[in-house]
């Protein structure tokens, strides 16, 4: 697999995107995105819960919208809302083409919305297991891989519970808004 060229897709649809060979070295580039003082959220990611990135937002100076200290759904639904407003939102993607497109799958609509015209920045850590050769094969790995294992996570009943949305994003109209931080080894599903 060829991550300078994959690097080079990427940018050329408008999204900014770097390479980091490990997890480690991925979240000190997601932080250099994130300036200290601001407002930081995030949808459901293992990617950046299992890299640390979360951790270091958590104990960073920044102010923090996170959904979990909501104490009732309802709590967490406005928590939710309030994200989109973010200066920066953390993410991953369920696939990615090796011709820089973007996917992913969602269940409430919450986290593709942010992804998609929500906060002025969005910081997506995507391992190499994500990485798919074609378009045409990235819904098949978000179905096959990224939905069970969320499902499964999130003790849902049914697997299809998690994929009420579906979103392909093919280039960035607002250039550099969207960066991906390409891990060189697996992260999240």
């Amino acid at each position: 697999m060829d991550t300078e060229k994959i690097i080079e897709s990427l940018k050329k649809r408008g999204f900014e995107a770097v390479f980091a060979q490990t997890k480690a070295e991925a979240v000190e580039k997601a932080l250099g995105f994130i300036p200290e003082g601001s407002t930081v959220s995030w949808g459901g990611s293992v990617s950046i819960e299992e890299s640390g990135l979360l951790d270091k937002i958590k104990s960073g100076n920044y102010k923090v919208i996170d959904r979990a200290t909501g104490k009732t759904p309802e709590e967490k639904t406005e928590l939710m809302r309030k994200a989109f407003f973010a200066d920066t939102f953390l993410t991953s993607f369920n696939a990615v083409s090796e011709d820089g497109v973007l996917f992913n799958i969602d269940g409430n609509g919450n986290r593709v919305a942010a992804i998609t015209f929500g906060p002025n920045s969005v910081v997506a850590l995507v391992g190499i297991n994500k990485i798919v050769k074609n378009e045409s094969e990235l819904e098949e790995r978000a179905l096959k891989v990224a939905a069970p294992k969320n499902a499964k996570r999130l003790a849902l009943s049914d697997e299809k519970d998690i994929c009420a949305v579906f979103v392909k994003h093919r280039i960035s109209r607002t250039k550099g808004r969207i960066k991906i931080i390409l891990v060189g080894e697996e992260l999240g599903y």
